[in-house]
Order: structure tokens, then sequence, then C-alpha cells
């Protein structure tokens, strides 16, 4: 008898099918609730969870889930969703998708960077509104990434993809990590011990940290500032590393040369006030959100689930002292 594999969320066909060669597999078409994968964990004695990074699974949930349940797969880089330490008291593994996601998120990071320092979302207003006027030749002028300085706070797999691209558009590299890279990783990238000294100095900011209690509210109105006027703000990572009060006075003061945002404080929800600036590009969260990307991430997911049904250690197991 095949083991209960519970897909909690609407998945591609290919990772579907290939689920079907080894467990029963119960779909959704929707993205379940947590009372309804409870409900459904409980009905089906599932084995196997597979998540998505929107789905949160909290310490009182467990309680509730199929006591067969042995692996709860995110289909995210990040977890901070689902409560590790609840997860090893309930005998549960719990892994992630890194690695494959690395490229389209730093992908879309680089491209909030750009359409920011084009004025994109501008020249995107003036052709809905039927254009009618060129602008002169000193108007709406954008940026060069040419020459100036990147810096990233959170220099792992997404970070390092991100410093590659700006190498490739001649920018210099500045990073903030936990530690200190290796010279082979490094590339010759300035490395920054303390954030706040790092600052100072960034062009464009890219935050590519995880959420964790050191990182919360990282960007407020004391660091904001600590960035030179004309500064862009990047973030793809998680709106809990942003004090959007702080961020909308910085924009509203005219501090920052503009923003590029993928996440938010209260997703799927936005501050209102963030639409009214023309020179913000937004996005709802879709930094991974390309074909070949998704796709690699429900198989890898599901690797990391079969590992488990055979008994082996899975390649993305996390651990309470896990890190991105």
């Amino acid at each position: 008898m095949k083991q209960k594999l519970l897909i909690a969320f609407p998945m591609l066909e290919e990772v579907v099918q290939r689920a079907q060669e080894d467990f029963e597999v119960i779909t959704s078409t929707k993205d379940l609730s947590l009372s309804e994968i409870i409900e459904a964990s409980a009905e089906h004695h599932i084995f196997a969870l597979m998540i998505s990074g929107k789905q949160n699974i909290g310490s009182d949930a467990f309680d509730g889930l199929s006591k067969n349940l042995k692996v709860i797969a995110t289909a995210s880089v990040g977890y901070d969703h689902i409560d590790l330490k609840k997860a090893k008291e309930c005998e549960i593994l719990v892994t992630n998708t890194p690695d494959v996601l690395s490229e389209a998120t730093a992908d879309q990071a680089f491209l909030l960077m750009l359409s920011t320092a084009k004025r994109l979302p501008e020249s995107m207003r003036t052709m809905h509104s039927g254009w009618g006027k060129n602008p002169g030749f000193s108007e709406k002028l954008g940026r060069d990434l040419r020459g100036k300085n990147l810096a990233i706070f959170g220099m792992g797999r997404i970070g390092q993809a991100l410093a590659d691209k700006g190498r490739a558009f001649g920018m210099n590299i500045l990073y903030c990590n936990r530690k200190r890279l290796t010279p082979d990783l490094e590339k010759g990238a300035q490395y920054f011990e303390s954030f706040e000294s790092m600052l100072p100095k960034a062009d464009i900011l890219s935050l590519n940290a995880p959420a964790t209690a050191k990182t919360y509210k990282i960007m407020n109105e004391k660091t904001f500032v600590l960035l030179p006027e004309g500064a862009i703000f990047v973030n793809v990572a998680r709106g809990s590393l942003v004090d959007e009060e702080a961020l909308i006075q910085v924009l509203e003061t005219g501090h920052l040369f503009g923003a590029g945002l993928d996440v938010f404080r209260d997703e799927p929800n936005i501050d209102p006030r963030l639409l009214k600036f023309p020179n913000v590009t937004l996005s709802p969260h879709v930094g991974s959100a390309t074909l070949e990307t998704r796709t690699a991430m429900g198989l890898r997911a599901l690797e990391n689930i079969q590992a488990v049904r055979l008994g082996q250690s899975p390649r993305d197991e996390l651990t309470t002292g896990s890190h991105l």
C-alpha cells in the first residue's frame, strides 16, 4: 500500500505525476487553510505534507495533524512559517527547497532594481495615459547602474547570484553577512561586518537575508537615513525586515531615489500609501514565479519526501539552528 501525500496547494502537473509513481496523492485546486490541512491530514492519515511558503504551520497545528505524519516539505527556501521546534518535539522532519530558486529570485531583485533606476513605473503610467508629449532632454532622468555600489545584506545563494548579475552590469559589490565568504565565493566583493557601516556606501541596497529575530525591522527610521540621499532600496527577502512606516517616510521626504519591493509586512495585503509613489516598483511576492523554477521547487520538495519514505536523511532537512 502506498503512503499518502497531501499537496496542500495547486501543484504543477509534472510534479503531481511524478509523486503518483510512489504515493497516493491528495491534491487541491486551491491553497488549503490551516483548518483544511488539519482536517485532510487526519481524514487521510497522511505520511507526508507538502505546503507552500504562504501556508503557516504554527505550534498549535501539530496536535491536530495526522499521527502518521513524518515529514513536512515546504516548496520554498524560507521556513519561518513552520514551527521547527514543535516539529522536532513531534518527531516530524521539515525540509525546504534551497538552490533551485536562487537565480529566479535574484532575477526579480535585479528587475526591481533596474526598473526603479530607469523609472519604468513612471514611463508605463505615461504610456497608459496616452503619452501625448515627449519628455524634455533633462526631464524624468533615471540612473545608470554601471559603476554604482550594490550593497547586499545576506550573501547566501540568492545574494551571490545577485552579485554575479551586478558584476555583469559593471557594479561594485559590497556585502554584509553573518560570516565572511571564502575568497572563491567573495569574488572581490567588499565585506562589511557591520550592517550600519555598509549603508552609507550603498548606492543600491538589496535585502536578501532570512526573517529572524535579528533581522526583524532591520531597515527602520535609523537605518534608512544612513543610506546616501538618492539611493535605491530593494527587498525580495521578507516584509518583516522592513519598518514600512519608516520606508514610507523616506519616500515622502525624497531621501530615496526609489524602491523595488516584492515582499510586504501584511501579505497578501499592501499598505495603500505605497501605491501612490511613482518611483516605487511593486510585485506581489513572485520572485520564484517561473515555470521552470516552480517545477524545480516542487520536484525538490518531492525528492526530500521520497528520502524520508526510503528511510534516508532528506537532502534539505531543517533544524532549529538552520540558516538560509
